[in-house]
């Protein structure tokens, strides 16, 4: 299973380049559940603090300015410390 990769603060041009303002938002308040990605998914979080545990793998922690990808086929479960507010795509 490929990692969780998170980039902290990458510059305005590759957030342009992959016209990550673009993308729909998604809001979610503090709260712990549950989730699988089907797909590969990039995210820019605008807003929030949260920590990703793999089901088998460390915590990874990421917040507000981080672009994080999450690998297809990962389950994981996500708690959200700080209500989030980012920016998302699917591959």
């Amino acid at each position: 299973m490929e990692p969780i990769v998170v980039e902290r603060n990458p510059p305005q041009s590759k957030l342009d380049a992959l016209g990550v303002f673009g993308w729909p938002v998604w809001e979610k308040e503090a709260s712990t559940f549950p989730w699988f990605y089907d797909s590969e998914e990039t995210c820019y979080l605008l807003e929030g603090e949260v920590t990703v545990v793999p089901e088998h793998g460390e915590p990874v922690v990421f917040g507000a300015d981080d672009l994080v990808v999450f690998p297809a086929g990962l389950s994981c479960t996500w708690t959200i410390h700080r209500a989030v507010r980012k920016h998302y795509r699917f591959a």
